[in-house]
């Protein structure tokens, strides 16, 4: 019997290089850009690449010096986002739970508009509550949101949209 795939694993495969070229260890800051920098900010800048300085590592963990962000802005918001790059670049690394980004270029261009984004989806409080106890005994803030996140989402129930 054929085992089933989540359609997430389907599409890194089919994009995870296109993706990795532009310096992107997978899809998830594209999907989740409206979530990191708010609805309003997402209709007029996109991510486009990471560029990571090129063999330097840090001692912590071996992880890579923080990597510069490239971000597509449409004109006039290039001054909001500007302003906004600190919070942005705090966002990420928090999405992230590692300091990934150290700072955000910016080239203007036009935005690609997505379709509408759908109805969010709807959790059952009870399971939310199963959900934060499971995570509760987890120390590091960032990794326990994080799980918070991911499994909210698993267990969450999407809404159908009614005609």
């Amino acid at each position: 019997m054929a085992r089933v795939k989540p359609l997430a694993e389907l599409i890194e495969a089919c994009v995870g290089k296109a993706f990795a070229a532009q310096g992107f260890a997978s899809t998830d800051i594209i999907a989740v850009w409206p979530d990191i920098v708010g609805e309003r900010l997402a209709r007029f800048c996109q991510p486009l690449k990471i560029e990571w300085p090129r063999g330097k590592r840090t001692i912590e963990a071996g992880r890579p010096e923080p990597g510069t962000l490239i971000v597509r802005v449409e004109g006039a918001f290039a001054l909001e986002l500007q302003h906004l790059v600190p919070v942005v670049i705090q966002r990420v690394n928090a999405h992230y739970g590692w300091a990934c980004i150290g700072r955000i270029v910016m080239r203007q261009g036009r935005i690609e508009r997505a379709a509408r984004r759908p109805a969010p989806a709807s959790v059952d409080p009870i399971l939310h509550g199963q959900v934060s106890a499971a995570v509760s005994l987890i120390e590091d803030e960032a990794l326990r949101d994080a799980l918070d996140r991911l499994g909210v989402a698993a267990v969450a129930t999407p809404h159908t949209a009614r005609r």
